[in-house]
Formats: structure tokens, C-alpha cells, sequence
């Protein structure tokens, strides 16, 4: 982790950081210069105004270092600017790249147990964040450090009482954004969670506002809304109201007409004392308001750099996750049989969700898991393809551990279909043809054909051409029968489906099976029911509660037996009698 957040992490853009650090420092010493040249001009011009010569040599050589200094000032200015830009985009394409490779390299669970936003926030929200970090921050900081630090030394080398002055506002303004300050790690906690429920509330009401308005219950479903949004504003005005006393007193204090005064006062004084020339308190009074107007130009950053080192925490936190590993000499399974043997999961270390499972699946056979929800049956189906790995035991293919297989291997042999459809914005063809890019058209319209997709398709304008979400819009039916069509083309021996059918209507979902069924000889299939009377044929019903494998046989033998599963089929046919007979009679 430290190296994924320290130098690991700018690797790539190392040479341009030390770039914009050398230049910004020559660009804030140089900005510098022309105030002091100013001062020491003065000093050379001034006696000529009670008639001594003036060295015009040493006058015009202020000049020109002056302009020189000028010229260097803008010139590094404008060159770490530029680098630093670069460096950003340089950085985001290189965080980019790293985090699709390190994605491919995670196991398929991760992605399970997240939206796709968590992993568009990472490619997008969060790398986009650094922008401040690399564009901006450095040249600030660097301005904020090394101008005042100049400025400071050379007030003490030319009058010290003035210097320790001009120190003041500066410890004055520290302690203040101390007050300021207070309790912020928890406040800006507070700010994001005000922010993130206001945001749920707001997506929550606009998502269901059609739905309640045609039920007529507007005033209620915006009570949510409401109520998030007046939480967030009474936080916001109470953080503002405590903020907004020490927020005046360091306008005040930095403001550069009240250090201009408050420092000519001092000069003002020290001179009457006789402890300084007039000409002394010139410095001050020139320099004096640039010890704290740095500080506060990387004061008004603050906000986006927090966003940044967020967004910095989250990438590395996410760059530290242990990609799934594989042998370094993969063995190719020999045969299609699945088996589990003393398998034993758990998400978290902790908490056990499968307890000592064994199972044998025999090519040409279906097996069907079935269980309340939470049984452990999704998890169980998702240790064949390793969505996950086995806590203990070993989930077997071919005789061959699934951790011994090659990743490509292992994708070629299993093919899953859960409810969870992802289709890809593109063609209804390519859509098809992912897991075999090479496929003709021919193949593809075949297997839509069994999949119960064929017809939709050619409705739309562009029929197998047309884009999905526009040119084509299916329904949660239509999209798993899309995906069903894709595994059907992937030609897989082993086939894990999580109740392929549960989303089509009731005319296609008889074609759906009969399909499937085709598609089991000489395969291995693995299904998640939850629809009882689609399993009634398979060869094996393995039946789980919590996490373990309670009962096994067919539906017949289990019926007979009067178990678990016959109470699950009663319950079902009872629940299914009036609403749906024809899968009551089934």
C-alpha cells in the first residue's frame, strides 16, 4: 500500500515532478526580485534628490535584473504550467491503463459485488480528481513556501523589528484556520454523507416520480427528498455560522491595505524611536503583504485537494487488491466433469457461507441448486467459473483444480447465464458473437433462433446491426435471451446457469428449455432454480440451507421422500395454482 500511494504511484511521471518543483522555485524567487530591486533603486535615486550623484550604472543594472527577473518569473511560470498539465494527462493515461489491466486480473467477484459505477468512478471520477494534485498543487505549495521564506529573510536582513511585523498576520492567520478548522475531519465526514443521501434521495424521487404520480402519491414520495434536503441545508448553515466569525478576521487580517497600514504604523514608530531610516520601512511595506497572500491563494485550493488525496487513497487502496492468482504451469482439464469436494467459502474470513460441499456433475447430466435465498446455491454455482475461490477443498474440473486451469482455458470450457444481463453498447451481432468474435452471421442467426431472439431482433430497423440502448431497447426477457444466445454460440462444455429462463414470458420460456435441454448433451450443466417446475426432469437436485447440502436426488425421489424439497414443491405448487396453473400442472 505505501508504495502504491508514495513513488510507485508517480512513477511515471518522476522527471516531470522534479521539472515543475525546480521550476516553480526559480519562478517564486524570481517573482521576488523585482519588489527588492525596487527597494534598492530607491536607495540609489533618493539621495539625488538632495543634490548627491546618483550612480546611473547601478541604476539602470537594477533595472535590467529586474526585467530579467520579470521575464524568469513569467517563464517559469508559464514552462511548470505546461509540464504540469502534461504530466496530469501523462499520469491519467498511465493510472488509466493500469487500472483496466489490474481489473482483468481480479477474480469476477469483485465485479459481482459491484455496479459498474465503482469502477467508472475509479477509471474516471477518481483519476480525474488528481488533475489538482499534479496540475496545480505543486507550483501553489512551492509559491506559498518559498515566496514568503524570501520575502522573510530579506525583511530581517535590512530590518529586523519590521520582519518580526510582518510575521504576525502570518501566525495570526495560522491560528485562526486552526479555529477554522476545528474538528474538520469529521466535519467534512458529515459533509459527505449529507451529500450522498441527498443525491440517493434526489435519484430516488426522479427515478419513481411517473410511478407516483400515476398512483397519485406525489406528496408522499418526495417526503424523502424533502427531508435530506433540509438536513442538508440546516448542516451546511450551521457549519457556515461557526466558520464564518474566523473566516472574517482572516479576510481581515490578510487583507493587503490592513498589512500595508499595520506595517507603515510600526515603520511610523521605529522611525520616530530612531531605531530605523524612513527608507528603512520601504521593504516592509512593498514585501510585507506577500508573507500571507500566498498562503491564502492555496487556502481557497483547499476543497479540491481534498478531493484529490481522496481520490488518490481510493486508487491505491484499489491498486493493492490482490489479483487473482494462477499457476505458473496451468494444466489442461481432461473431460468436462465437474466436481466439489470438502469445499468450504467464506466472503470475509470470517463467516462461513458453504460448509463441506461435495458434488459430482457428469457431462451430459443437469444439476439443479435449490434453497431459500441466502442457502449459499449462487455462491456455490459461482466457484465453477471462480467468481471466487474455495476457502478449503477444492471445486474440480476434469479431475483438474479450476486454480490449476489457465484463465482462457477456463472461460473456453465454462459458460455461465445469470440474471444479472450485461449487454455492451453495441451491435445486437457483436453482442452475440462476443465469446466467438470470428463467427458468421449464419451462426449467429442459428443460435439466436433457439435462444427465442430471432424475431425481436429482425422488428428492429437495423435488426442484428442495431445498436442496444439506440437502436434497440429490450426488455429484462429480451436481454437474457441475448445472453442466452451468447452462450449458446460460445459452444461451451460446461454451462452454470442461474434460472436462464426467469425473465421470459410464458410463450418462449417452453421453447427457452426445450432449447436448453438440447443444448445439455454431452455438457455440464449447472442450474440455479427457482422456478421448481423447470427442474422436474434434470438428473440431479441438490437441495442447500445454510450453506449445506441437506438432500440430493432426483425430483421424483425427493418428492417421494418428503423431506425439505417436497415441502418447497407443495409450497410452490400452492403459490402457483391461481396465478400461473399451467406451471402448478407442471
Amino acid at each position: 500500500m505505501a508504495r502504491q500511494s508514495g513513488v510507485g504511484f508517480f512513477t511515471p511521471v518522476r522527471g516531470s515532478l522534479a521539472a515543475i518543483i525546480g521550476l516553480s522555485v526559480l519562478g517564486a524567487a524570481a517573482s521576488v526580485v523585482p519588489f527588492i530591486a525596487i527597494v534598492e533603486l530607491a536607495r540609489v535615486l533618493l539621495p539625488g534628490l538632495d543634490g548627491e550623484s546618483v550612480d546611473t550604472g547601478r541604476s539602470w543594472a537594477i533595472v535590467w535584473i529586474a526585467v530579467g527577473a520579470l521575464v524568469v518569473a513569467f517563464a517559469g511560470a508559464f514552462a511548470s504550467g505546461m509540464i504540469s498539465h502534461f504530466a496530469d494527462a501523462e499520469l491519467q493515461l498511465s493510472l488509466r491503463r493500469r487500472i483496466v489491466a489490474h481489473l482483468q486480473r481480479l477474480p469476477l467477484g469483485w465485479f459481482d459485488a459491484r455496479s459498474s459505477g465503482a469502477a467508472r468512478k475509479l477509471v474516471e471520477s477518481d483519476v480525474t480528481a488528481l488533475h489538482q494534485l499534479i496540475a496545480h498543487a505543486i507550483h501553489d505549495v512551492i509559491m506559498a513556501t518559498v515566496v514568503p521564506l524570501l520575502i522573510l529573510v530579506y525583511l530581517f536582513a535590512t530590518q529586523w523589528i519590521l520582519a518580526v511585523a510582518a510575521l504576525v498576520p502570518l501566525v495570526v492567520t495560522l491560528v485562526l484556520y486552526i479555529v477554522m478548522t476545528g474538528g474538520g475531519t469529521e466535519k467534512f465526514q458529515e459533509y459527505d454523507k449529507a451529500t450522498e443521501r441527498l443525491a440517493g434521495a434526489t435519484v430516488e424521487y426522479v427515478h419513481g416520480i411517473a410511478v407516483v404520480k400515476r398512483f397519485g402519491q406525489v406528496g408522499r414520495s418526495h417526503k424523502r427528498y424533502r427531508e435530506e434536503a433540509k438536513r442538508y441545508v440546516e448542516f451546511s448553515t450551521d457549519w457556515t455560522k461557526d466558520s464564518l466569525t474566523p473566516m472574517a478576521m482572516v479576510e481581515i487580517v490578510t487583507s493587503p491595505a490592513v498589512i500595508i497600514v499595520y506595517l507603515l504604523a510600526i515603520g511610523v514608530g521605529i522611525v520616530q524611536a530612531g531605531w530605523a531610516q524612513p527608507l528603512d520601512i520601504l521593504p516592509a511595506v512593498l514585501l510585507g503583504s506577500g508573507v500571507v497572500a500566498p498562503m491564502m491563494a492555496l487556502g481557497a485550493t483547499a476543497q479540491f485537494l481534498r478531493n484529490a488525496m481522496k481520490a488518490q487513497g481510493s486508487l491505491a487502496a484499489f491498486l493493492a487488491l490482490p489479483p487473482i492468482p494462477y499457476a505458473d504451469r496451468p494444466v489442461a482439464p481432461e473431460g468436462h466433469e465437474v466436481e466439489a469436494a470438502d469445499v468450504c467459502f467464506s466472503y470475509d474470513g470470517e463467516h462461513q457461507v458453504l460448509h463441506d460441499i461435495a458434488m459430482s456433475c457428469r457431462p451430459g447430466t443437469v444439476t439443479a441448486l435449490v434453497g431459500a435465498s441466502g442457502s449459499g446455491k449462487s455462491t456455490l454455482a459461482r466457484l465453477v467459473p471462480r467468481f471466487y475461490d474455495v476457502t478449503s477443498g477444492t471445486v474440480s474440473i476434469g479431475g483438474t483444480d479450476v486454480r490449476s486451469v489457465a484463465a482462457g482455458e477456463l472461460y473456453r470450457r465454462v459458460g455461465f447465464v445469470f440474471q444479472d444481463v450485461q449487454l455492451l453498447r453495441t451491435s445486437l451481432r457483436d453482442n452475440i458473437r462476443l465469446a466467438r468474435p470470428d463467427a458468421d452471421d449464419d451462426e449467429v442467426e442459428r443460435v439466436a433462433r433457439i435462444a427465442q431472439i430471432h424475431d425481436r431482433i429482425l422488428r428492429f430497423e437495423q435488426g442484428y446491426d442495431s445498436v442496444v440502448g439506440e437502436d434497440a431497447n429490450l426488455s429484462g426477457g429480451e436481454a437474457q435471451r441475448v445472453t442466452i444466445a451468447r452462450a449458446l454460440l460460445a459452444d461451451a462444455p460446461i454451462l452454470v446457469l442461474d434460472e436462464a429462463t426467469a425473465f421470459a414470458d410464458p410463450d418462449s420460456e417452453a421453447a427457452i428449455q426445450k432449447a436448453l435441454s438440447a443444448l445439455a448433451a454431452d455438457r455440464t450443466v449447472l442450474v440455479i432454480a427457482h422456478r421448481l417446475h423447470t427442474i422436474v426432469g434434470v438428473d440431479q437436485i441438490l437441495v442447500l440451507d445454510g450453506g449445506r447440502i441437506v438432500e440430493r436426488g432426483t425430483h421424483a425421489d425427493l418428492v417421494a421422500a418428503g423431506g425439505r424439497f417436497a415441502t418447497m414443491w407443495r409450497d410452490y405448487q400452492a403459490n402457483h395454482a391461481r396465478t400461473r396453473p399451467e406451471e402448478a400442472k407442471a
